[in-house]
Protein backbone atom coordinates (compact mmCIF):
# COMPACT_ATOMS: atom_id res chain seq x y z
CA UNK A 1 0.00 0.00 0.00
CA UNK A 2 1.46 3.40 -0.89
CA UNK A 3 0.16 6.65 0.66
CA UNK A 4 2.05 8.74 -1.73
CA UNK A 5 -1.66 8.90 -3.54
CA UNK A 6 -4.67 6.21 -3.29
CA UNK A 7 -4.14 3.34 -4.95
CA UNK A 8 -7.83 2.97 -4.91
CA UNK A 9 -7.44 -0.53 -6.83
CA UNK A 10 -4.86 -2.01 -4.57
CA UNK A 11 -6.76 -0.37 -1.01
CA UNK A 12 -10.55 -1.77 -2.62
CA UNK A 13 -8.67 -5.07 -3.07
CA UNK A 14 -6.91 -5.18 0.54
CA UNK A 15 -10.40 -3.54 2.06
CA UNK A 16 -12.77 -6.17 0.93
CA UNK A 17 -10.55 -9.14 1.73
CA UNK A 18 -9.95 -7.50 5.28
CA UNK A 19 -13.85 -7.40 6.03
CA UNK A 20 -14.02 -10.71 4.57
CA UNK A 21 -11.77 -12.45 6.46
CA UNK A 22 -13.77 -10.61 9.39
CA UNK A 23 -17.27 -12.18 9.27
CA UNK A 24 -17.81 -14.83 11.36
CA UNK A 25 -19.67 -18.10 8.83
CA UNK A 26 -22.26 -19.48 11.84
CA UNK A 27 -23.59 -15.70 11.51
CA UNK A 28 -24.70 -16.38 8.06
CA UNK A 29 -26.34 -19.99 8.54
CA UNK A 30 -24.36 -21.67 5.88
CA UNK A 31 -24.95 -24.99 5.60
CA UNK A 32 -22.23 -27.38 7.47
CA UNK A 33 -20.81 -29.05 4.28
CA UNK A 34 -19.78 -25.77 2.96
CA UNK A 35 -18.06 -24.38 6.07
CA UNK A 36 -15.33 -26.88 6.46
CA UNK A 37 -12.56 -23.76 6.05
CA UNK A 38 -8.68 -23.30 7.06
CA UNK A 39 -8.91 -19.78 6.82
CA UNK A 40 -11.07 -16.96 8.60
CA UNK A 41 -14.16 -15.41 7.42
CA UNK A 42 -16.13 -16.01 4.71
CA UNK A 43 -14.88 -17.54 1.46
CA UNK A 44 -14.64 -15.92 -2.18
CA UNK A 45 -17.70 -18.19 -3.86
CA UNK A 46 -19.80 -17.45 -0.44
CA UNK A 47 -19.58 -13.77 -0.78
CA UNK A 48 -20.40 -13.97 -4.45
CA UNK A 49 -23.40 -15.68 -3.53
CA UNK A 50 -24.64 -13.44 -1.13
CA UNK A 51 -23.65 -10.17 -3.21
CA UNK A 52 -25.14 -11.96 -6.53
CA UNK A 53 -22.15 -12.02 -8.80
CA UNK A 54 -19.39 -14.13 -9.94
CA UNK A 55 -16.42 -16.12 -8.01
CA UNK A 56 -14.40 -14.90 -10.86
CA UNK A 57 -15.84 -11.10 -10.31
CA UNK A 58 -14.53 -11.85 -6.75
CA UNK A 59 -11.54 -12.73 -7.33
CA UNK A 60 -10.26 -9.75 -9.83
CA UNK A 61 -11.23 -7.11 -7.21
CA UNK A 62 -9.48 -9.04 -4.80
CA UNK A 63 -6.52 -9.03 -7.27
CA UNK A 64 -6.79 -5.70 -7.57
CA UNK A 65 -6.89 -6.49 -11.72
CA UNK A 66 -8.33 -2.84 -12.28
CA UNK A 67 -12.24 -3.73 -11.91
CA UNK A 68 -14.34 -0.82 -11.03
CA UNK A 69 -17.45 -2.06 -9.93
CA UNK A 70 -20.95 -0.13 -10.38
CA UNK A 71 -22.76 1.43 -7.69
CA UNK A 72 -25.08 -1.18 -7.77
CA UNK A 73 -22.57 -3.69 -7.08
CA UNK A 74 -20.87 -1.89 -4.61
CA UNK A 75 -24.30 -1.25 -2.46
CA UNK A 76 -24.58 -5.31 -3.24
CA UNK A 77 -20.86 -6.32 -1.69
CA UNK A 78 -21.31 -3.79 1.34
CA UNK A 79 -24.74 -5.58 2.16
CA UNK A 80 -23.14 -8.73 2.06
CA UNK A 81 -20.13 -7.95 3.63
CA UNK A 82 -22.41 -6.28 6.32
CA UNK A 83 -20.46 -3.23 6.30
CA UNK A 84 -21.14 -0.73 8.97
CA UNK A 85 -21.93 3.01 7.46
CA UNK A 86 -18.81 4.59 7.57
CA UNK A 87 -17.35 1.50 5.89
CA UNK A 88 -20.40 1.69 3.48
CA UNK A 89 -19.20 4.94 2.38
CA UNK A 90 -15.33 4.17 2.46
CA UNK A 91 -16.26 1.40 -0.14
CA UNK A 92 -18.45 3.79 -2.37
CA UNK A 93 -15.37 6.05 -1.95
CA UNK A 94 -12.83 3.73 -3.17
CA UNK A 95 -15.31 2.80 -6.15
CA UNK A 96 -15.68 6.48 -7.28
CA UNK A 97 -19.46 5.68 -6.74
CA UNK A 98 -20.62 7.78 -3.97
CA UNK A 99 -21.74 11.55 -4.95
CA UNK A 100 -19.93 14.01 -3.68
CA UNK A 101 -19.89 18.22 -4.01
CA UNK A 102 -16.46 19.36 -5.61
CA UNK A 103 -13.81 19.18 -2.80
CA UNK A 104 -12.95 21.88 -1.27
CA UNK A 105 -10.21 21.68 0.70
CA UNK A 106 -9.65 24.04 3.85
CA UNK A 107 -6.65 25.89 4.95
CA UNK A 108 -7.56 28.44 6.67
CA UNK A 109 -10.77 29.08 9.30
CA UNK A 110 -13.95 30.81 7.61
CA UNK A 111 -14.38 33.89 9.17
CA UNK A 112 -17.65 33.42 10.31
CA UNK A 113 -16.49 30.00 11.74
CA UNK A 114 -13.67 31.64 14.01
CA UNK A 115 -15.69 33.68 15.49
CA UNK A 116 -18.25 31.37 16.05
CA UNK A 117 -15.02 29.01 17.75
CA UNK A 118 -14.19 32.77 20.18
CA UNK A 119 -18.04 33.12 21.05
CA UNK A 120 -18.35 29.57 22.04
CA UNK A 121 -16.33 30.67 25.32
CA UNK A 122 -16.31 29.74 28.27
CA UNK A 123 -16.39 25.88 26.13
CA UNK A 124 -13.59 24.67 24.71
CA UNK A 125 -13.74 24.63 20.98
CA UNK A 126 -11.43 24.32 17.99
CA UNK A 127 -12.23 24.31 14.05
CA UNK A 128 -10.61 21.39 12.14
CA UNK A 129 -10.39 20.17 8.42
CA UNK A 130 -10.73 16.70 7.07
CA UNK A 131 -6.65 16.08 7.56
CA UNK A 132 -7.12 17.34 11.38
CA UNK A 133 -5.42 20.56 10.92
CA UNK A 134 -6.24 23.30 13.47
CA UNK A 135 -7.80 25.85 12.08
CA UNK A 136 -8.88 27.79 14.49
CA UNK A 137 -9.77 27.80 18.93
CA UNK A 138 -10.68 29.50 21.65
CA UNK A 139 -8.52 30.42 24.72
CA UNK A 140 -10.41 27.63 26.53
CA UNK A 141 -9.12 24.92 24.14
CA UNK A 142 -5.69 25.81 24.34
CA UNK A 143 -5.72 25.71 28.20
CA UNK A 144 -7.05 22.23 28.06
CA UNK A 145 -4.47 20.97 25.28
CA UNK A 146 -1.70 23.47 24.57
CA UNK A 147 -1.02 26.33 23.36
CA UNK A 148 -1.44 26.12 19.79
CA UNK A 149 0.48 29.47 18.78
CA UNK A 150 3.21 28.41 20.13
CA UNK A 151 3.49 25.40 17.88
CA UNK A 152 4.62 25.97 14.17
CA UNK A 153 1.62 25.45 11.64
CA UNK A 154 2.67 22.41 10.31
CA UNK A 155 2.27 21.08 14.04
CA UNK A 156 -0.99 22.63 14.62
CA UNK A 157 -2.29 18.80 13.78
CA UNK A 158 -4.72 16.78 16.16
CA UNK A 159 -3.29 13.79 15.16
CA UNK A 160 0.14 14.82 15.19
CA UNK A 161 0.26 15.92 18.69
CA UNK A 162 -1.75 12.70 19.99
CA UNK A 163 1.28 10.31 18.52
CA UNK A 164 3.80 13.48 18.97
CA UNK A 165 3.54 15.90 21.66
CA UNK A 166 4.76 14.48 24.65
CA UNK A 167 2.38 17.01 26.44
CA UNK A 168 -0.02 16.16 24.93
CA UNK A 169 0.37 12.09 24.89
CA UNK A 170 0.32 12.04 28.55
CA UNK A 171 -3.65 14.09 28.46
CA UNK A 172 -5.49 11.17 27.63
CA UNK A 173 -6.58 8.25 30.18
CA UNK A 174 -7.29 5.77 27.52
CA UNK A 175 -4.97 6.59 24.76
CA UNK A 176 -4.74 3.76 22.10
CA UNK A 177 -8.52 4.06 21.75
CA UNK A 178 -8.15 7.97 20.72
CA UNK A 179 -5.85 7.35 18.42
CA UNK A 180 -7.35 4.51 16.77
CA UNK A 181 -10.48 6.68 16.86
CA UNK A 182 -8.32 9.80 15.05
CA UNK A 183 -6.60 6.69 12.57
CA UNK A 184 -10.26 5.80 11.60
CA UNK A 185 -11.57 8.75 10.81
CA UNK A 186 -8.40 9.82 8.40
CA UNK A 187 -8.63 6.70 6.52
CA UNK A 188 -12.10 7.47 5.31
CA UNK A 189 -10.75 10.39 4.54
CA UNK A 190 -7.68 9.61 2.86
CA UNK A 191 -10.50 7.82 0.68
CA UNK A 192 -13.06 10.82 0.24
CA UNK A 193 -9.90 13.24 -1.40
CA UNK A 194 -7.80 11.22 -2.92
CA UNK A 195 -5.98 13.99 -4.30
CA UNK A 196 -4.69 15.40 -1.69
CA UNK A 197 -1.32 15.57 -1.27
CA UNK A 198 -1.52 17.26 2.09
CA UNK A 199 -3.14 14.33 3.50
CA UNK A 200 -1.06 11.60 1.77
CA UNK A 201 1.91 13.09 2.46
CA UNK A 202 0.78 13.61 6.21
CA UNK A 203 -0.34 10.12 6.54
CA UNK A 204 3.06 8.80 5.18
CA UNK A 205 4.78 10.55 8.10
CA UNK A 206 2.55 9.02 10.26
CA UNK A 207 3.34 5.66 9.17
CA UNK A 208 6.77 6.04 10.61
CA UNK A 209 5.63 5.32 13.88
CA UNK A 210 4.81 2.02 14.90
CA UNK A 211 1.90 2.33 16.65
CA UNK A 212 0.21 4.49 13.99
CA UNK A 213 1.49 1.86 11.22
CA UNK A 214 -0.10 -0.92 13.24
CA UNK A 215 -3.22 0.66 13.70
CA UNK A 216 -3.43 1.83 10.34
CA UNK A 217 -2.82 -1.83 8.88
CA UNK A 218 -6.05 -2.15 10.20
CA UNK A 219 -7.99 -0.39 8.24
CA UNK A 220 -10.67 0.67 10.79
CA UNK A 221 -13.01 3.13 9.05
CA UNK A 222 -15.53 5.82 11.45
CA UNK A 223 -16.29 9.26 11.57
CA UNK A 224 -17.22 9.92 15.05
CA UNK A 225 -19.65 12.85 15.42
CA UNK A 226 -19.30 12.39 19.43
CA UNK A 227 -18.21 10.52 21.83
CA UNK A 228 -16.05 11.00 25.28
CA UNK A 229 -12.66 11.42 26.33
CA UNK A 230 -10.78 11.43 29.69
CA UNK A 231 -8.59 13.79 30.28
CA UNK A 232 -6.09 13.59 33.04
CA UNK A 233 -5.08 17.58 33.08
CA UNK A 234 -1.87 18.44 34.80
CA UNK A 235 -3.77 21.62 36.42
CA UNK A 236 -7.52 20.70 36.31
CA UNK A 237 -7.42 17.15 37.13
CA UNK A 238 -9.37 14.21 35.85
CA UNK A 239 -11.95 15.49 33.14
CA UNK A 240 -14.59 13.27 31.90
CA UNK A 241 -15.29 15.13 28.89
CA UNK A 242 -18.25 14.62 25.82
CA UNK A 243 -17.49 16.08 22.06
CA UNK A 244 -19.34 16.97 19.79
CA UNK A 245 -18.28 17.29 15.94
CA UNK A 246 -20.60 19.56 13.85
CA UNK A 247 -20.24 20.31 9.82
CA UNK A 248 -21.29 23.56 8.72
CA UNK A 249 -23.37 23.56 5.73
CA UNK A 250 -21.46 25.98 3.84
CA UNK A 251 -18.08 25.05 4.94
CA UNK A 252 -18.40 21.34 4.50
CA UNK A 253 -14.82 20.18 4.67
CA UNK A 254 -14.34 21.96 8.29
CA UNK A 255 -15.50 20.74 11.64
CA UNK A 256 -16.17 22.24 14.60
CA UNK A 257 -15.32 20.46 17.78
CA UNK A 258 -16.99 21.46 21.09
CA UNK A 259 -15.93 19.97 24.90
CA UNK A 260 -18.37 19.88 27.73
CA UNK A 261 -17.69 18.45 30.75
CA UNK A 262 -19.70 15.57 31.72
CA UNK A 263 -20.10 16.31 35.21
CA UNK A 264 -20.65 18.84 38.26
CA UNK A 265 -16.82 18.30 39.38
CA UNK A 266 -15.71 18.46 35.65
CA UNK A 267 -17.34 21.47 35.10
CA UNK A 268 -16.23 23.75 37.62
CA UNK A 269 -12.70 22.56 36.59
CA UNK A 270 -12.90 23.65 33.44
CA UNK A 271 -14.45 27.04 34.74
CA UNK A 272 -11.17 27.13 37.19
CA UNK A 273 -9.14 26.70 33.80
CA UNK A 274 -10.81 29.17 32.13
CA UNK A 275 -10.57 31.43 35.04
CA UNK A 276 -6.76 31.00 35.25
CA UNK A 277 -6.33 32.88 31.83
CA UNK A 278 -8.10 35.63 32.99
Amino acid sequence: MTTRTVDTTQELAAFLRTRRERLDPDEFGLPSRRRSRRTPGLRREEVAELAGVSIDYIVRLEQARGLRPSADVVDALARALRLAPDERAYLFDLARRRPRNADKLATTAAPPLARLVADLSPLPAMLMNHRYDILAWNDEMARLLVDFATLPPSRRNAMWLCLKHPEVRELYADRERVVREGIAHLRAAWAAHPDDRALTDLIAEFTADREFARLWAERDVKVNGRGRKVMRHPEAGVLDLHYEVLTPLEDQDQRLVIYRAMTEDGRAALDRLSARGS
